[in-house]
C-alpha cells in the first residue's frame, strides 16, 4: 500500500468514526467576509473531530477542527471562524500565538492570523503534487533563505515539500534542502509535524523521513539512514516532540513509535511489545493494546510522555511502565488526534467525534 493510499485509508476510516459528523453553519456577515462570525453557543458544536488545543496569552482555548474551522472560548461560550470568515481552510492542524498577541492557524490548505478582529489569509491556496522543489541549486541559495529566530512561528505547507516561516515580520516558505527520492512513486516529504527542541533545534516530520535545522545545519532521519526495508516497515510520519530530556519521539501510522537518543535509535512500540505479530506495518486497522498508528505525542510537565493512537486510544509513558486508557476509562471513542497541556498544568485530549476530555489524574472527564 502506498503512503497515499494509506491516507485515504486513514482518512475512511475517519469517517466510519464519524459517520454522523456534518459541517456546521456558521452566521457571517456578507458584508464582512472576514470578520468573526457571529455565530455563539453554550457548548462546543464540533463534531469533525479536534485537531488542536491551544490557550492564548488572555486565558482564552481555541478548538481546532478537522472539518469545521476554529472555535473560542472565552470561559462561557464558544464563538466560531471557518472558511466563510476568511480562513484559508476548515482543517487546522496547529495554532500559535505571536508576540503581538495575534494567533495564528496552520490549516490544510494555507495560513491565517487573527488579530482579534478580522481573519488574514496569509498564503495563497496552492493545492497540487509534492514535489521537491530544490533539485539542482547548491547549499548556498537555501541557507541565504533559512535563518532561525526564538521567536519564529513555524507551519506546515501542505503538499509542498517545504515550511513557511514567520519571523515576526512577514510570511516565507522555504523549500527543504535536496534529498535523495527513496521511492519517487511512493515518497512524499510534505510535512505533517513540528516540534521545537534544545540545542536551537526544530524537527519537521514529513511523510517520508524527518528533517532537523539547527539555524545551520540539516540533520536527515529516512529509511536510508535508518537501514529500513521500505517494503517491510516504511516510514510514515504522523507525530514528532523531543521532549525536555533531548529525546526524539517519531510516531509512525503502522511501525509504532521510534525514539531517538543521542545517536541511537530505536522501536520503541516493539522494545515494549506493542507491535502485534501479524501486524502489516502499515495502513491496516490495529488490535487492542498496540502502539502502531501514532497520530499525536506531547509531554507533560512532570516528564510523562504520551500517545494518541489512531486504533488503541491514549497511552501514557512515566519512564518505566506504559499505561492505555480507552472507552473503558470514560472515553467514547479510542481516536484522539491531539493531546495539549495548558497554562494550569491540565491536561486536554481533543477526540475524532468531537468531544474534549480532561485527565484527572485516574480517568477522562468530558469537559465540551
Amino acid at each position: 500500500m502506498s503512503h497515499k493510499q494509506e491516507l485515504i485509508h486513514f482518512f475512511l476510516l475517519l469517517s466510519l468514526h464519524l459517520s454522523c459528523a456534518e459541517k456546521k453553519s456558521i452566521e457571517n456577515d456578507a458584508n464582512k467576509p472576514e470578520s468573526a462570525s457571529t455565530a455563539k453557543t453554550d457548548t462546543l458544536q464540533f463534531t469533525s473531530g479536534i485537531r488542536s488545543i491551544f490557550q492564548d496569552s488572555k486565558g482564552n482555548y481555541w478548538f481546532g477542527s478537522l472539518q469545521e474551522g476554529v472555535a473560542l472560548y472565552n470561559g462561557k461560550s464558544f464563538t466560531y471562524f471557518s472558511n466563510i470568515d476568511g480562513l484559508t481552510d476548515n482543517q487546522i492542524h496547529s495554532i500559535q500565538e505571536d508576540k503581538e498577541g495575534i494567533i495564528w492557524f496552520d490549516t490544510q490548505n494555507g495560513v491565517s492570523s487573527y488579530d482579534g478582529l478580522k481573519i488574514k489569509n496569509q498564503t495563497l491556496t496552492r493545492k497540487g503534487t509534492s514535489q521537491n522543489l530544490f533539485p539542482n541549486q547548491s547549499k548556498e541559495p537555501m541557507q541565504g533563505k533559512w535563518m532561525k529566530t526564538g521567536n519564529d512561528l513555524w507551519f506546515e505547507a501542505g503538499t509542498k515539500e517545504g515550511v513557511y516561516r514567520y519571523d515576526g515580520q512577514g510570511l516565507q516558505y522555504l523549500d527543504f534542502p535536496p534529498h535523495k527520492a527513496l521511492n519517487p512513486y511512493d515518497n512524499l516529504f510534505a510535512v505533517t509535524c513540528i516540534s521545537k527542541g534544545k540545542n536551537n533545534m526544530i524537527w519537521f516530520g514529513t511523510y517520508a523521513g524527518v528533517f532537523g535545522y539547527n539555524g545551520s545545519d540539516f540533520t536527515i532521519i529516512n529509511d536510508e539512514t535508518l537501514g529500513f526495508d521500505r517494503s517491510i516497515e516504511p516510514l510514515h510520519i504522523r507525530s514528532i516532540l523531543e521532549d525536555s530530556n533531548g529525546r526524539l519521539w517519531i510516531g509512525n501510522n503502522g511501525i509504532g513509535v521510534l525514539l531517538k537518543e543521542g545517536d541511537s535509535i530505536i522501536n520503541f512500540s516493539k522494545k515494549h511489545n506493542l507491535i502485534h505479530p501479524n501486524s502489516t506495518k502499515k495502513g491496516d486497522r490495529s488490535l487492542p493494546g498496540t502502539l502502531e498508528h501514532v497520530f499525536t505525542i506531547a509531554e507533560d510537565s512532570k516528564g510523562n510522555i504520551w500517545f494518541g493512537d489512531r486504533d488503541a486510544g491514549i497511552w501514557k509513558y512515566d519512564g518505566e511502565t506504559m499505561n492505555n486508557f480507552t472507552k473503558k476509562d470514560g472515553l467514547t471513542n479510542d481516536l484522539v488526534l491531539s493531546i495539549y497541556e495548558d497554562k494550569h498544568k491540565e491536561l486536554w485530549f481533543g477526540m475524532a467525534d468531537g468531544n474534549v476530555y480532561q485527565f484527572n489524574g485516574e480517568t477522562f472527564e468530558k469537559q465540551f
